[in-house]
């Protein structure tokens, strides 16, 4: 029996003459948040998909809690939550009486007032599911796919739609559920959901993991961090760029705004206080900026994740 949750080898999957998923290698760990990010195309989808049994390995394995997922689905889909994206849910069923019947289906499911009042759903308790908002349908998948306590969840774009308070509480249900021991895959284009919930994240491309990595490591190793700070505008940057190591980049972004790019020591910081100094100017809300998780992104597949 497979020692992991879930458990992807060398997962082949084409489209016609166009390979989806290029022998993928991918691990989650039992009690953990795994953040799969990748641009449209990239191949989570499919991988995602293949892991809950909708679509059959053309090559390679996967096994769910030691499971087949095609095979042996219906010994697995009891012990799966499933948040779809899309859909769901019959267009004409009120939204609690969508909650129930899929609470129904489960022997010991989560009491649905507790779901609806946790994701702000009472107020659309009654409401046919066509005639919810986006935001309302995307906390009814959620609540769905949670109802029958399962010990693997795998949600697709979680909080997308929601507003800044329904993000918070699906964040806070999700963290709630991994601190229970439920592993969670999820894939996600907000980079902040990724940083704040995932315990390792998954860059995939082209069909391929690229990096894997707690959200730490990644933008850590090799970060190039920035230091930003205003100062009158048009000054000579010349001076500092030959100051500093080879690699570092000055721009004056906009009129008055500076940025210098690269690994953010005291003596990089040290060299640019020093030439204000020489400058005659005070460098106003100097900072250090973090290497970001979407800076990660965009450095390993070209692409920023925000217009995909």
């Amino acid at each position: 029996m497979s020692s992991h949750p879930v458990e992807v080898c060398d997962l082949v999957m084409r489209y016609g003459d166009r390979t989806a998923v290029d022998g993928l290698t991918l691990t989650v760990h039992a009690g953990t948040i795994a953040a799969v990010l990748g641009p449209n195309g990239a191949g989570k989808t499919t991988t995602i998909e293949t892991c809950e049994g909708y679509r059959r390995p053309q090559s390679g394995t996967v096994r769910v809690l030691g499971l087949d997922p095609v095979r042996q689905h219906r010994e697995l889909a009891p012990r799966v939550g499933v948040m779809l994206q899309s859909g769901g849910a019959w267009s004409a069923i009120r939204a609690e009486e969508m909650l129930r019947y899929v609470a129904s289906l489960h022997a010991d499911p989560v009491p649905v007032p507790l779901l609806i009042d946790r994701l702000g759903l009472d107020s659309c308790g009654r409401t046919p599911y066509r005639r919810l908002s986006g935001g309302q349908q995307q906390r009814l998948r959620l609540a769905m796919a949670v109802v029958g306590r399962p010990e693997l969840l795998f949600l697709d774009e979680p909080s997308a739609g929601l507003d800044p308070q329904s993000r918070k509480a699906a964040w806070d249900l999700v963290e709630d559920l991994a601190r229970d021991g439920v592993t969670i895959v999820m894939t996600t284009h907000y980079m902040e959901e990724a940083e704040r919930l995932a315990d390792m994240v998954h860059v995939i491309d082209h069909g391929r993991v690229l990096v894997s990595g707690t959200p730490a490591e990644l933008t850590s190793t090799g970060a190039r961090n920035t230091i930003r700070f205003h100062a009158r505008a048009g000054l000579d940057t010349t001076a500092l760029s030959d100051a500093l190591p080879p690699g570092y980049v000055v721009v004056e972004a906009i009129a008055g705004t500076y940025r210098v790019d690269g690994d953010v020591t005291p003596h990089t910081l040290a060299t640019v206080t020093s030439w204000c100094a020489a400058q005659g100017v005070m460098p106003d809300d100097l900072a250090v900026e973090k290497h970001t998780l979407e800076d990660v992104f965009l450095e390993l597949t070209g692409r920023d994740i925000r217009h995909e």
